[in-house]
């Protein structure tokens, strides 16, 4: 999971145009979000190590991820596809927020029930 969120984190940075276009409007400044949401990742990476700290960063792996479905949908709602960015068939982007998104959440509450 540490590794997973850490290559993701640092993709906000590496390739920022991917992500500005999933960002919805409406929320504005895309960079900031961008840019934030690629440093919370790279903290949880770090924090999930921590077993003492562990449940507490699971659950703020949860809280992030619930904080990303706004993003999916939005996604979905202009057609799975951003001018120069990702595009996909609509199928993949609703497995996406139905199947994997949904797997990431159980995962992250998993990771955070290990005992120390």
């Amino acid at each position: 999971m540490a590794a997973f969120y850490s290559m993701a984190g640092l993709n906000h940075f590496i390739n920022s145009d991917f992500y500005l276009g999933l960002i919805p409007n409406y929320l504005g400044y895309p960079e900031v979000i961008n840019y934030l949401s690629g440093i919370i990742e790279i903290v949880f990476a770090i924090g999930i190590l921590f077993s003492k700290a562990r449940k507490l960063i699971a659950y703020g792996i949860i809280l992030m991820l619930v904080a990303f479905i706004p993003s999916h949908i939005y996604f979905i709602q202009i057609g799975s596809c951003v001018i120069n960015g990702l595009c996909v068939s609509p199928w993949i982007a609703w497995a996406r927020i139905l199947l994997i998104h949904p797997l990431l959440l159980l995962w992250a509450y998993k990771v955070g029930q290990v005992k120390p």
